[in-house]
């Protein structure tokens, strides 16, 4: 019996420290995991911290979670993040979802109250590896069921269901990504400027509801961004769009822009930022301009606006639309550009007479570099719409 009891004893203590170390090694990941998207996050331009770990990969949570973003003076205290399901392959990570508790902040009378946020299919590249992104967190999607503004407990704006879907760069092919919200409401009932509360009456736009759609790419490697779309569309108005394509923004050049406004947020209030400012405007020279686009798709809200100006100065719509178009070929003239100044009354005598889309588009037939901007618009600004080809084009598809 006694050598059975020294048998099962030694068992026992065996199994006993089997237990702790692995309970131990998982605890070092879970730190690890942590430091690693700790750096990956300062290396974005955002700091983070926590006070504690509690749980053990392949789960575990950040108790205390603060982050600061570049140029911020304070750091917002968000609770607790949990993170789940994850791997590790060579020292990269992958983790299934990062999410955030509810979060709620009352400053200045104003309330924000934001529900638990979600992200999915997020990699961590190992550290010091050498693909050109390693310094950037991807995730493959993002949720976020709600978000409400609230002054002396009155909504004034909300939405719900904003979602991100991001196919990282692969085979040569860029990163694309998607963004949406289903929908959201804005108050302007509470508008305390008398003439733009009077029109908002009068059109009757006291609440908006509408939506947002984007799309776009980027390639790391050369910095190619392009959006694609980026739609605002607001019911019984119309959607506002606008598009770009700009060469340049590479990894390297995201983290001297972060290195650069973590520089300025550290100045004392008051101090000289010219040094600092001309050293931006120099970064920003990194960067070539390929296009860009304004558009208006209208729905109803134009008619309503000719209206109300109508009645307001007790005349006609018509008489409106009139006056706006003899206006516009004055306006334009001082561009100095007489074939943008033709498209451009052309197009607003179109838009007026059959509101249907409004366009200002650029398109140069090579890329710009932006020293080349900079230096057009302190020299003769009037000469940026002939470098850039702008144009505009009213009721086109």
């Amino acid at each position: 019996m006694s050598i059975h009891r020294r048998f099962i004893g030694k068992l026992a203590i065996s199994t006993m420290l089997v237990v702790v170390s692995g309970l131990a090694a998982q605890a070092q990941d879970a730190t690890a995991v942590a430091d690693r998207f700790k750096k990956i996050m300062e290396l974005q331009g955002i700091e983070v911290s926590w006070a504690g770990i509690s749980g053990a990969s392949p789960s575990f949570s950040l108790d205390g979670f603060k982050f600061k973003p570049a140029g911020q003076p304070d750091a917002l205290d968000v609770g607790k993040v949990t993170f789940e399901g994850i791997g590790e392959d060579n020292g990269a990570y992958t983790i299934e979802s990062i999410s955030t508790e509810a979060f709620s902040k009352t400053e200045d009378g104003a309330t924000l109250e934001i529900s638990p946020f979600k992200f999915t299919g997020v990699k961590l590249p190992a550290d010091g590896s050498a693909d050109p992104i390693a310094s950037l967190m991807f995730y493959s999607g993002a949720e976020l069921a709600s978000l409400t503004v609230k002054l002396a407990d009155k909504t004034v704006f909300s939405l719900s269901n904003l979602t991100a879907e991001v196919a990282p760069p692969a085979d040569g092919k860029p990163l694309a990504f998607t963004g949406a919200v289903e929908k959201f409401t804005a108050d302007l009932s509470s508008v305390e400027d008398p003439q733009a509360k009077a029109a908002i009456e009068a059109m009757g736009y006291q609440t908006v509801n509408g939506y947002m759609e984007l799309a776009g790419t980027w390639q790391p490697t050369d910095g190619r961004m392009g959006l694609s779309q980026y739609d605002i569309s607001v019911e019984n108005a119309g959607t506002f769009g606008m598009t770009f394509d700009l060469g340049g923004y590479t990894p390297d050049f995201i983290k001297a822009m972060q290195e650069m406004q973590k520089k300025m947020a550290e100045q004392p209030e008051g101090a000289d930022n010219s040094a600092q400012g001309l050293a931006m405007l120099g970064l920003m020279q990194q960067l070539t301009f390929h296009s860009a686009s304004l558009r208006w798709d209208d729905d109803s809200l134009t008619g309503k606006a000719i209206d109300y100006i109508a009645k307001m100065q007790n005349m006609k719509p018509d008489d409106i639309k009139n006056q706006a178009k003899a206006i516009v070929p004055f306006l334009t003239g001082q561009l100095n550009n007489p074939e943008l100044s033709a498209q451009i009354t052309a197009a607003v005598s179109k838009y007026l007479d059959d509101p249907q889309s409004l366009e200002v588009a650029a398109a140069p037939a090579a890329p710009v570099p932006f020293a080349q901007i900079a230096a057009a618009g302190m020299s003769d600004p009037l000469q940026l719409t002939k470098t850039l080809a702008v144009t505009a084009t009213a009721n086109e598809d």
